[in-house]
């Protein structure tokens, strides 16, 4: 039967999903701990705790502003929250986030303005209601590479609930509050011990804790029945090495933590290897684990790796050469290998394991804003990934990744100060069985009713059809009749191919019951239909079929109708050169693409196409190639459903692909800032544009013109200039940036002016220097002295004026420039160019100058006369009143 199925095969494709940015919800400021619950989320921000539904909808919110109390014993300290419009002088960071879920409460703790730990306990259901507060340290005192997590430890009749804290120790901390706290602790959750709700003690046994020999930061933790679970790197200045620990939760806090037992966990890299990331991978013996590390200590080259994680009790307990509870041991720890290494990719920092159906599934949040998904069957062996969501810029995935508890088929992806609740397929998206299948999506499968592609759960009352529990290189059904009308009863089972016509290969498979002996039967209605070139599987496939590649007409028929039915390749009779690619024009572009690329390299003259391909074993992009000199091409560089780098290399006609090299994709550019934020409304003025990815940017345009396209002058990642197209009104505009074939709007507007306003120039010589000064009306355009160009004309000749400085008095620009006069004589005509347009602007005349200064010389004398007539008409009324 396996041998059936490796028979009736075909090469299937991936596609990609839910590329856009959907909704989520924003914060405050920037998440520090989120917890999920079975319907509900929690959030903690620097100033805000949320308390969210399933959907991301807001329930509730608290601050995390109050007032600092102070009793009168020494260690009476107690935070107080308050309104958001009331003074406080503190705020309460919370670094620990627990949902108590049988005991209806959530437990937050972490460290008021007075450097000192405080501990709420708050209504699972309705986070406003407060039920005891404690001015105590509960896990770190600064958001840092720590976890914690609550662990039942079984006792003789009961279960006992603890708070497990493992707190990052880098170099000597000093504490302004006392605190018992060591690097792993184990604190109550109830009031059954002296010392409040969240004591240290066990009893008469003291005070136990687990301590660590250097520096360590903690990365994941959890619970499987009664084992616990530590990962951590543990760091030096000569290695890095990243470590597992073992606790067996029974008896008391003191046996839990004296039953520590470790592994080393060793991947290619040893000495430099960093965990970044951890998610358990559900099931039963052995106990299986994914882990994201850093192969370089670095963040650009990441690998996600399996290992089986199974407790090793075996060894003596309590010695290890990193943790102990009271004294240290040099013993060498157990070394762990990974099982496989399923993928590799570029700044990835968060993963989730889940189990669906027979296949791992594994979503992957990497620092450039993808979220990707990747399915791997029991044997380890990965579809092809698929993005699900990325984001236009590089905002970073944090850990940690969680499933949605209510319908299982979302995903909450937490960025700085954002949670996106992402779908974990689109099966609707597939339009075709081919397409719902080749997909190799466990979530999707062929309802029959519907005749389309949907999850499990969506698909009542009728068949669904879903992919094998292997990964395989083809997609077939099969269905199985029972026959009683033979003397012995017998079942068919019928395989199908549902990736060929509805009248294609398929094979019939009868058995009697209780016997192995089989009859197969194979038919292929047409040969001609099957598509592709040959292959080794459709060789295989082909040839048991009855049909053969025909060499002369280079398609697949019946074996009958062609003398030979070996498949071959198709060759050519002529010898191509092998290509060599030298470098590719740009090799960093957005995942959009760029068009009109060059590649230059040699013997390129048989080209006939450029193949694109990530790392992963996908469908490649094939682009077509014009304008080839043999020495240089040009292509278009296609759209990537996925951030990073792919492979290139250059497709000849018969079918081979030569030369290698790399293009990097990366996020889309942004636009945040424009100077000057104004232009003259006949254009062309010099305008620089900021942001991030500009480098990208092929072209810019405004929405009063969106057909004329301004190249950028000059380009560099942060910032771009181009020249400003004229407007036919004084409003403002709306930028876009204009990228392979698509156009990005921007954040930021031109306003339109009216053209400057030169009223007159005057020239003042000094010895052979000329000085002219410009006047312009004051307006908004802010013109600087790079902007314009002037020239002196004297006698038909133009000689050019530099432009020294600008002053603004009285609501009149002055612009200076100098130069040397060729000769005595005054400049009769002044040309000053700004943008693409140039004005003329003639010299003060002798007669303007003399009635100016007759002006100003009149201006004594008329007052002189005015007090001279108010006099004589005072002296005139007096007389006049004395007859």
């Amino acid at each position: 039967m396996i041998l059936l199925l490796a028979l009736l095969s075909v090469l299937w494709g991936e596609r990609s999903l839910c590329l856009e940015e959907d909704g989520g919800f924003t914060f405050d400021g920037d998440i520090r701990q989120f917890a999920v619950t079975s319907s509900t989320l929690y959030i903690a921000t620097e100033e805000r705790l949320y308390q969210l539904s399933h959907d991301l909808t807001l329930i509730n919110s608290l601050t995390q502003r109050g007032i600092i109390k102070t009793g009168n014993q020494q260690d009476d300290v107690q935070f107080y929250r308050v309104s958001d419009t009331a003074d406080w002088n503190g705020t309460f960071s919370i670094n620990v986030l627990l949902p108590f879920t049988k005991n209806d409460s959530l437990i937050s703790c972490g460290v008021t303005d007075d450097d000192c730990g405080h501990c709420e306990v708050l209504d699972l259901k309705n986070i406003s209601n407060l039920l005891y507060r404690e001015h105590i340290q509960v896990g770190p005192l600064k958001s840092s590479r720590s976890v914690s997590f609550l662990v039942d430890v079984k006792k003789k009749t009961e279960n006992d609930t603890y708070i497990l804290t493992a707190i990052q120790k880098k170099g000597p901390f000093e504490k302004r509050c006392p605190s018992d706290s060591e690097t792993i602790n184990l604190q109550d959750t109830d009031n059954k011990q002296d010392g409040g709700i969240f004591s240290l003690t066990d009893g008469a046994s003291g005070t136990p804790r687990i301590k660590s020999k250097g520096d360590v930061e903690f990365v994941d933790g959890f619970q499987i029945k009664s084992t616990i679970y530590l990962f951590s790197n543990v760091l030096s200045a000569q290695t890095n090495r990243v470590r597992l620990i073992w606790l067996k939760g029974e008896r008391s806090k003191t046996d839990t933590l004296k039953s520590l037992r470790g592994a080393t966990l060793s991947v290619s890299d040893g000495e430099s290897s960093r965990l970044v990331a951890s998610s358990v991978i559900p099931g039963e013996q052995p106990v299986l684990w994914s882990g994201v590390f850093s192969v370089d200590g670095g963040d650009t080259n990441t690998e996600l790796m399996v290992f089986d994680i199974s407790p090793d009790y075996s060894r003596a307990g309590d010695r290890d050469p990193d943790f102990y509870t009271s004294v240290q041991s040099e013993v060498t720890p157990k070394i762990l290998k990974p099982k496989a290494v399923l993928f590799r990719h570029s700044y990835m920092t968060s993963v989730l394991a889940v189990r669906q159906r027979g296949w791992m599934v594994f979503f992957i949040g990497t620092g450039d804003g993808q979220l990707i998904k990747l399915s791997v069957d029991r044997n380890h062996h990965a579809a092809c990934p698929t993005v699900l969501y990325r984001t236009s810029d590089d905002r970073k995935v944090i850990p940690k990744l969680h499933l949605d508890p209510v319908d299982r088929k979302h995903v909450y992806v937490p960025f700085r100060n954002q949670m996106k609740r992402v779908p974990v397929s689109k099966c609707s998206t597939y339009t075709n069985v081919q397409e719902c299948w080749s997909a190799q999506d466990p979530y999707c499968g062929l309802c029959g009713s519907k005749s389309s592609c949907t999850f499990e759960d969506d698909c009542t009352d009728s068949d669904w059809l879903s992919i094998p529990d292997e990964s395989q290189h083809k997609m077939i059904s099969h269905k199985v009749e029972k026959d009683t009308n033979g003397q012995f009863p017998q079942c068919t089972c019928i395989l199908s191919d549902h990736t060929l016509p509805a009248d294609g290969l398929h094979v019939t498979v009868k058995f009697r019951l209780g016997s192995t002996q089989l009859s197969e039967q194979l038919r292929l209605t047409n040969c001609s239909d099957i598509s592709g070139p040959p292959s080794s599987v459709l060789c295989q496939q082909c040839i048991k079929a009855g049909c053969g590649w025909n060499i002369n007409r280079c398609s697949w028929a019946d074996q009958t109708e062609i003398n030979d039915s070996v498949c071959q390749n198709v060759q050519s009779g002529k010898n191509f050169s092998i290509p060599e690619i030298s470098f590719i024009t740009p090799s960093v572009v957005s995942f959009y693409g760029r068009n009109h690329a060059v590649l230059s390299g040699r013997n390129l003259d048989d080209v006939t196409a450029v193949r694109i391909q990530a790392d992963t074993d996908c469908t490649p992009k094939e682009s077509p190639v014009w304008d080839n000199t043999g020495f240089s091409l040009m292509f278009h560089i296609p759209t990537s459903d996925i951030k990073g780098v792919v492979s290139v290399c250059l497709l000849l006609p018969d079918g081979r692909c030569h030369g290698k090299t790399k293009i990097t994709y990366s996020s889309l550019p942004s636009c945040t800032n424009i100077t000057p934020s104004s232009s003259w409304i006949s254009g062309k003025r010099k305008i620089t544009l900021m942001g991030s990815h500009l480098n990208f940017v092929e072209g810019v345009v405004h929405s009063h013109t969106m057909q004329d396209v301004r190249l950028p002058r000059n380009i560099s990642s942060q910032y771009l200039t181009y020249d400003s197209p004229a407007a036919r009104s004084f409003s403002s505009s709306t930028l876009f940036v204009k990228l392979a074939n698509q156009t990005l709007a921007c954040s930021t507007k031109l306003s339109y002016v009216p053209d400057p306003e030169f009223t007159s120039f005057t020239a003042t010589r000094t010895g052979e220097d000329v000085h002219i000064t410009i006047k312009k009306k004051a307006d908004n355009l802010e013109m600087m002295i790079e902007e314009l160009s002037v020239w002196g004309v004297q006698d038909n000749t133009k000689y050019q004026c530099i432009v020294e400085a600008k002053e603004t008095w009285t609501n009149t620009d002055f612009f200076t420039c100098g130069f040397k006069s060729p000769s005595n004589h005054e400049f009769e005509e002044l040309l000053i160019k700004y943008g693409d347009r140039t004005v003329s602007l003639g010299l003060e005349s002798q007669l303007h100058k003399a009635l100016q200064i007759l002006r100003f010389m009149l201006i004594p004398c008329v007052i002189a006369v005015l007090v001279i007539i108010y006099f004589w008409q005072k002296r005139l009324t007096v007389e006049m009143n004395k007859l």
